[in-house]
Order: C-alpha cells, then structure tokens, then sequence
C-alpha cells in the first residue's frame, strides 16, 4: 500500500496554515467546511482507500495506522464540541496553531505520560485514551476514546499544545481505572516526590472521586503519607541544624506529672517551652475532626505556657529559612513569657 497516496485537493479554504498534524486529522465538518462532502469523505473511507474513520466524524486523512500524537488529537476532536459552522476560532485570522478543544481534555494515563510520568505506560501502549468531557454532554466512549464524565470540569493546562487535566485531576482518573496495588502506589508516590503536586491535592481528588473506600487505594495513600512525613522530618532536622538553631529534643511525648498525656511533637526546646509540630494531615473525610484535635492539643500546650510552631511540608521545602526564623523568635521571645507549667518529657 502506497502510504503517500496523494490527498484530494481541500478547497475552498486551503489547509496549509494547519499544523502538521491538522493536515492529517480532521473531523467531517471540518473536510464539508474545506469544500469535501460526506459522500467523497466516504469514497475516501472506503476498505482500501486513502483514508480511514478513527472515530466517529473523525477521519485519519493516510491509511496504516495513527500515530500517538494523531491518536491524541482524535480523540479530543471527536469528544471537543464543534464551533456552529462559519465561526473561526479567532475572527479575522487564520489559525497557525493547534485548534482550541472545546469542552475536553486529556487525563488518566495519557495525561500522566504527557505530564512527564515514567511510571505511567507510554502513549502508544494504551488501547483507551481517557478524555474528560461534562456530564451532560451526550457522547458515548468508542474505539480508542473512553469518556470520563464529570461535573465539574478543571482549568486544562496546555502539554505540547494539547489541553490536559492537572496532574490530581488526571492521577484520580487514572487511580479509578486501575487494580494493580503496586502500579497505583507508583504513580502517587511519582506525582508527589517528583514535585508534580502536594499530596494534600491528591488526597482530595481521590477523596472527591470516592476512590478512598477502595483499600488498595488507601494503602497507597498511607504509604505516600508516611513517606512524606518521613521527608518532612528530614527536612525539619537539616533547618534545625543549617540555620543555627539549638538542639531540641526529637519526637518527644509530653505528659503532666503524674496526669494525662498532652501528645506527641517533633522538635520540643524544654528550657524556652518551644515545640514544633509538622502538620502532615490529609484532607480526607474525617479532616475536622482531625484538625480540630490538632487545635484542642494545641490550645491546651499554650494555656500550659508552650509555645507550638505548625510547620507544613510545603513550607519546610520551599521557606526552610523563613521557618528557621519563625521559631527562632519563638526561643528569644521565652524570656519574656511566665515560666511554663512543669511537664514530663518522654521519648515517643
């Protein structure tokens, strides 16, 4: 099969401001506005012919099969929601670049691989391409296109000129397709250590897809957490020790003599009553009544006169030396409080 079979002439309106892969991707109604009518697209489409359907009101304009980027641009231009005829993307101008997909992009694995994910498979690998479209559009998954419903639909990000959902967005999605314990625990644990995004927002997107009553999911979440956290404390030990701070005692449990245990710290300063207390929560369904116990040990430390410093990951990583100073202040400033109350420093 000759693979260079000559493309019909497009008139009225010539194709050679379309990018390369516009040249050979184009939807029925694009070709009917380029002067072909559907009974030549068809002729075209025939067994054997120089072009092929992809996907419904998608034709791939070359026989053999698509490549990744065609297979991309498909299914975004069968699930995008078509301009009413005669309306140009920007009036007055031809466009010289990827067209503008409407009410769709790319997630799942896909938009992971294109996020730059090496744990996710590569694109030419994946029998389905998970496009993101509103709930209410009517359009069914077909071929190589798996429509992901949604009521709410994120701000995309542009990946190599394509519109894809934000990494949460995409790994939830992903996370909803997949059984595999090991595969999922690798993708979260990529999306937070190689810096795509918080935790804080992975766990809120699962949270929102209702992925966390799934246990190889939860597991995969607390492994991630308990990573973080082991990050965190790392993080919290080099401030300490690069910033010239004095030497604390670490992860310690504090208790009224003789009383009730107070809970636990990371980095307590007994002589100034300072502590500090890394805040690894997630957001999930219990998130209030989890904060509200931070809040609860918190406010009864400081009636005992200790002081408690929060320090988030997020902070530790990106204002290490801002943190340094916020606890700092909080060691000078002890002289010039009442002596704290007498407290029971144990090991945790």
């Amino acid at each position: 099969m000759n693979h260079n079979t000559p493309v019909p002439p497009l008139s009225p309106r010539p194709v050679r401001h379309l990018s390369e892969v516009h040249r050979r991707v184009m939807t029925a109604a694009q070709l009917r506005s380029h002067g072909v009518s559907s009974s030549e697209t068809n002729e075209q489409c025939r067994p054997g012919g120089p072009w092929q359907q992809l996907l419904p009101g998608v034709i791939l304009l070359h026989p053999g099969p698509p490549t990744s980027e065609e297979r991309l641009h498909a299914v975004l231009m069968y699930t995008a929601k078509e301009r009413p005829a005669g309306v140009p993307a920007q009036p007055g101008a031809e466009q010289p670049h990827a067209p503008t997909y409407a009410e769709a992009m790319l997630t799942g694995l896909a938009a992971l691989t294109l996020h730059g994910f090496t744990s996710a498979p590569p694109l030419m690998s994946l029998d389905k391409l998970d496009v993101l479209a509103p709930r209410l559009r009517r359009l069914r998954s077909t071929g190589c296109a798996r429509i992901v419903r949604t009521t709410s639909m994120p701000a995309p990000q542009q990946v190599t000129g394509l519109p894809v959902a934000p990494v949460p967005r995409a790994l939830a999605d992903a996370v909803a397709e997949l059984s595999d314990a090991g595969v999922v625990r690798r993708l979260l644990t990529e999306a937070v250590r190689g810096g795509h995004c918080e935790p804080a927002a992975v766990v809120r997107e699962l949270n929102n897809a209702k992925l966390l009553s799934r246990p190889h999911v939860v597991d995969a979440v607390d492994s991630l957490l308990a990573e973080v956290r082991a990050i965190a404390e790392d993080r919290l030990y080099r401030m300490v020790r690069e910033h010239g701070l004095p030497d604390p005692v670490w992860n310690v449990d504090l208790r009224l003599p003789g009383g009730p245990h107070l809970g636990g710290l990371d980095a307590y300063w007994p002589e100034q009553a300072v502590a500090v207390e890394l805040d690894t929560r997630a957001p999930r369904q219990d998130e209030d009544a989890l904060w509200s116990e931070y809040a609860r040990k918190r406010e009864h430390l400081e009636r005992l006169g200790i002081t408690v410093v929060h320090i988030t990951p997020k902070k530790l990583r990106e204002a290490a030396e801002q943190q340094a100073a916020v606890v700092r202040t909080a060691l000078m400033a002890s002289g010039d409080r009442d002596p704290a109350a007498y407290v029971v420093v144990l090991p945790r």
